[in-house]
């Protein structure tokens, strides 16, 4: 990419790669959950509302240290990791993808379930009524319903997750070509003498992808947005 050192132009890849790994790893369990807060009520639901928003309003860093407690080598679930497959997740690529995936998960859930709370139950009542079951009622009903709230999730998550810095440095570190993203990137240059303009270039890149991705959610969300069509 014209104006990027092969540094740079990795973290960019880096950080492109992992968000959209982690949006399409995690949006199979954002439509359910989306569905689930959005159209059931049940005990324990505002708690399971709080955690799974939580994140939001973490600081990255604790929520990355978190992250390294559950899955360093020494924590539950990473000493099993290790010990039975093999698998070390943190301080790895892998570990830049669940951070991603964290810290864009309430944004996916959260414009899911608001698209899921906006559907008209009288569509399902319908659909029961010519004898749909409610599996079939949930993909071609429902799930079509929730396209404006998943396809706005998704770039939301996106762009959270190709901004996101505390919980990425914590978990994987900053070792550029492996676990150095776009942002951890800008971190490094900005501390290095004669960065500036190094910096200068990876903040307007930054910018440009965020405002991108928030245009686009925009414009899908307009585009796919349901008519105001009621069942009789």
């Amino acid at each position: 990419m014209p104006g990027l050192t092969d540094m740079e132009q990795a973290a960019l890849m880096l950080s492109l790669r992992a968000s959209a790994q982690a949006v399409l790893w995690s949006l199979p369990f954002a439509i359910a959950l989306g569905w689930l807060l959005g159209t059931k009520r049940f005990p324990g639901h505002a708690l399971l509302n709080a955690v799974v928003h939580l994140p939001l309003v973490l600081p990255p860093v604790v929520l990355g240290y978190l992250l390294l407690l559950l899955l360093g080598r020494n924590g539950p679930l990473g000493a099993v990791l290790l010990e039975w497959f093999g698998i070390r997740i943190a301080f790895s690529t892998e570990a830049v993808v669940i951070a991603c995936a964290v810290v864009g998960f309430p944004l996916l859930v959260r414009a899911i379930r608001q698209s899921a709370e906006a559907i008209d139950p009288r569509y399902a009542s319908a659909a029961r009524s010519l004898g749909a079951s409610e599996p079939r009622i949930f993909l071609a009903v429902t799930l079509p319903l929730m396209a404006p709230g998943i396809l706005t999730g998704v770039t939301l998550a996106f762009a959270r997750a190709v901004g996101e810095f505390g919980a990425t440095i914590t978990l994987a570190g900053n070792m550029p070509g492996r676990t150095q993203t776009l942002p951890l990137a800008l971190y490094t240059v900005s501390q290095s003498p004669g960065g500036d303009m190094a910096a200068l270039r990876l903040c307007l890149l930054s910018l440009a992808l965020a405002g991108a991705a928030l245009l686009l959610s925009e414009a899908l969300s307009r585009h796919t947005a349901p008519h105001e069509v009621r069942p009789a």
